[in-house]
């Protein structure tokens, strides 16, 4: 399957979010870089809008250069109808490879924070170290009657909280009133592997290095920066075992 463009997600994320707000929400005390006078019309306005978003779009994804000639000229070419210089096929790689290039670059030290964080909690009592990596410490264990572990077909229902090893939160469904459903597999690697070693009532704080979490590829890099680490207090609530022949 072809990789969708990162640039079109970015020129999307742009007209959909104006779609949804009136205006882009800024400064109250900023005062305007150009007079209003370098803007003729609406369109003058909207391109500077569009060409404006667009940038901070690609730098939230860690874009850090561009060639802004080039780039003027690929989008002449797209409204003059001429031919691109690159395939569709060639265009999805090379910006594939140069945002992977510049995202890993962007989380060298955040994948260096988790290591050395890691590397320290394992050495608490408290605290199992998996053979993958993965961490975890018990903070309330299911009562004995409870034998059964989830399979990696099976339906779970957990309450969790996820923090980020600064103890920045990003998501709680104890907050929510409201557990999480899902199957085992459809989720991080974390998640899988500590899951099927947990019963029902099983209260656990497992420590996920990056690479068995989103790695460089987080779900909202504004909440979680690529290459961190994560901690999640996860409670087993029930299984939904899948029918089995």
């Amino acid at each position: 399957m072809k990789k969708v463009f990162v640039l079109t997600m970015a020129l999307g994320a742009f007209f959909y979010g104006s779609a949804q707000k009136t205006k882009v929400v800024a400064k109250p005390a900023a005062k305007p870089a150009v007079a209003k006078a370098a803007f003729k019309n609406l369109i003058d306005s909207f391109s500077y809008a569009a060409g404006y978003n667009v940038a901070n779009n690609m730098k939230a994804q860690k874009i850090s250069r561009i060639n802004p000639v080039i780039m003027q000229k690929a989008i002449d070419d797209v409204y003059k109808g001429k031919q691109p210089m690159l395939t569709v096929e060639q265009m999805n790689v090379c910006m594939q490879k140069q945002i992977d290039d510049f995202s890993k670059a962007s989380s060298a030290a955040e994948i260096a924070k988790g290591v050395a964080f890691l590397d320290a909690n394992k050495k608490r009592k408290e605290v199992t170290t998996l053979p993958s990596g993965l961490q975890y410490e018990v903070l309330a264990s299911a009562p004995d009657s409870a034998v059964i572990k989830p399979r990696t077909i099976d339906t779970v229902v957990v309450n969790y909280a996820g923090t980020l090893i600064d103890g920045r939160e990003f998501d709680n469904s104890y907050k929510r009133g409201q557990p999480a459903i899902f199957q085992v597999t459809g989720v991080i690697r974390g998640w899988i592997e500590i899951l099927q070693m947990m019963r029902v009532g099983d209260k656990w704080k497992v420590y996920i290095p990056t690479e068995l979490a989103y790695y460089l590829n987080p779900r909202d890099p504004n909440q979680i920066p690529p290459g961190a680490a994560l901690i999640f207090e996860i409670t087993l609530e029930g299984i939904k075992p899948a029918a089995t022949q």
